[in-house]
């Protein structure tokens, strides 16, 4: 046996006692180099791409025709996994792009629809309206986003920039405010296209005055660059032969080509407008996102730490809901799109080095097809006037219990009741709520009816559809009464067109792909995830806590 040293016999024993455990920890360290020496290090830079409104569907059913840069590279190089779903019932933009990368449901982030009705004073509330904050330069209408403070949880970026005392940077870009702010969370920095200038903007909640990369951006004025082009097919006429007749879809205004121009004969704000339909706002959201990069240093931060780049492309969505993911121009935006990210992946190889990128892409929601479509192929599908079925709700109310106005609101999918008035009437609140839901499951389109009750209670079935629509339930934002919709069904008083928003797998099913080859094992995974799965294995590989809210798992079954 060893003698202690005399110099340590010396010591005060709290003393002794600290250098002895310094000394065991070190002994115990220097047992396990090849742990420490094979631990990838972290991403300089984690790209986290949304393609708003894109069905897992699409990328397998085009893949094909797919370049070797873009989404086949994501397939090839990445962890795909084929299975995974937006995993709450009310699936639109705004709850889908705040799933992203707080890794939470609506009953906890707070954000139920892109907009909703205030249940206290009836007045509309949109998902990221701040009235305390505008655009930098640009007209900010009331009622415009301009800030996450609907956002009731944290974000990765959030996370990262806490735990680097603000060093990381986190920037956002996207053709829609909802996609930018909720991306960028408290912390981060949002941009968003304005339809009425075309320049990118950020609000004051970020910043006084934009920096002087974006105001060279803006200076030459690259969105006027597509005035007068057209969109036209960019493939062969065969490469479209499954695709749905236009007659089917469209009518013989809206058909290729489609050209980018306005009455004025000059860029204004028609011009501006009318890019959201088509490939180019995608092309300018992609080299927005590239100035972004170069004129924050993303990737390259001095403080060695890890930057965050999210990026929404919007225009998928306006495609898909003027003509439905089984026509030629939803299939042709997304083979341009494909090609936009292969450039864009070039960009990042050269500029960062994508070994030292982490890549996500995913979809805020899916898209069911054109009623029309769907008929033709033999399934029941219509659009449900959603404020004719709260008015025929109200009437029945009103006959069965002698009072009228017990429905004070329609707000998709949330029918808002008045409790104040059942209560004053000495009428039972539950016995409303089930004569109301009784009605509702009997009106043509109607799958489901929740009540608050049962949602306070967590009474719901226990079937996929009761759980998601749990979820997207948030007992201080959220109506009284949650209704479903039959599969192919949509709320709608249009005439053309499809939409989105249920919990069906048509909605839910979107991509989810992982590309980053130090941390990821590239393949596809059949494993059931979810989008709030990104969130927790972000967290995990970029080493901080999971933002606050998040419910979701880390993916182990892709990791390195």
């Amino acid at each position: 046996m060893k003698l202690m040293k005399p110099a340590l016999l010396t010591m005060r024993p709290m003393r002794r006692l600290f250098l002895l455990t310094c000394l065991a920890a070190t002994s115990s360290l220097a047992a396990f180099p090849a742990i420490a020496a094979d631990k990838p290090a972290q991403p300089k830079l984690v790209v986290v791409l949304v393609v708003d409104g894109l069905p897992q569907e699409q990328v397998t059913r085009y893949r094909d025709q797919f370049g070797q840069g873009g989404f086949r590279r994501l397939l090839d190089q990445g962890a795909w996994f084929n299975n995974a779903h937006q995993a709450h019932g009310v699936t639109v933009t705004a709850v889908g792009h705040a799933a992203v990368l707080t890794g939470a449901y609506p009953y906890q982030h707070g954000i139920i629809s892109n907009d909703w009705t205030d249940t206290k004073t009836l007045e509309s509330m949109y998902c990221t309206q701040d009235n305390a904050h505008s655009y930098i330069g640009d007209e900010t209408k009331p009622g415009a986003g301009t800030s996450p403070a609907n956002l009731r949880a944290s974000t990765v970026g959030d996370e990262l920039r806490y735990a680097t005392g603000n060093r990381a940077k986190v920037i956002t870009v996207s053709g829609k405010d909802r996609g930018a702010i909720l991306l960028a969370g408290k912390a981060g920095t949002a941009y968003m296209y304005m339809g009425k200038s075309g320049n990118f903007a950020s609000s004051t909640y970020y910043m006084q005055s934009h920096p002087q990369w974006v105001q060279q951006y803006h200076a030459s004025k690259p969105q006027d660059r597509f005035y007068g082009k057209e969109w036209r097919p960019l493939l062969a006429d065969a490469s479209y032969a499954g695709d749905a007749s236009d007659d089917l879809i469209a009518d013989e205004k809206n058909r290729f080509p489609f050209k980018y121009e306005s009455k004025s004969g000059k860029p204004d704000a028609e011009y501006y407008g009318k890019l959201y339909t088509g490939p180019y706002l995608d092309e300018m959201t992609l080299d927005f996102a590239r100035a972004a990069v170069e004129g924050e240093n993303l990737g390259r931060n001095p403080a060695g730490v890890p930057d965050v780049l999210g990026v929404s492309l919007s225009s998928h969505d306006y495609v898909n809901h003027s003509f439905g993911p089984e026509s030629r121009m939803s299939h042709d935006h997304l083979q341009r799109l494909d090609r936009l990210l292969a450039n864009f992946f070039s960009y990042l190889d050269k500029r960062v080095g994508l070994d030292n990128t982490m890549v996500v892409l995913t979809a805020d929601h899916g898209f069911p097809n054109v009623p029309e479509f769907s008929q033709s192929i033999k399934r029941d599908a219509q659009r449900l006037d959603g404020k004719q079925m709260s008015a025929a709700l109200s009437k029945h109310l009103a006959e069965k219990f002698g009072q009228e106005n017990l429905v004070r609101k329609w707000s998709p999918p949330n029918v808002i009741l008045d409790y104040t008035l059942i209560e004053q009437k000495n009428l039972k609140r539950e016995e409303v709520e089930n004569t109301a839901a009784r009605f509702l499951l009997n009106y043509p389109g109607v799958a489901n009816a929740f009540t608050r009750t049962q949602l306070e209670n967590g009474n719901l079935p226990a079937t996929r559809i009761g759980t998601l629509m749990q979820r997207a339930w948030n007992r201080q934002v959220s109506g009284d009464i949650m209704v479903v919709i039959k599969p192919f069904w949509y709320f709608s008083s249009g005439k053309q067109g499809t939409s989105h928003g249920s919990p069906y797998s048509y909605d839910t099913n979107v991509p989810l792909m992982i590309m980053g080859k130090p941390w990821i094992k590239a393949g596809a995974y059949g494993q059931y995830a979810e989008v709030m799965d990104i969130a927790p294995t972000l967290a995990h590989l970029l080493r901080v806590r999971p933002p606050s809210a998040a419910e979701g798992r880390v993916l182990t079954e892709a990791l390195q």
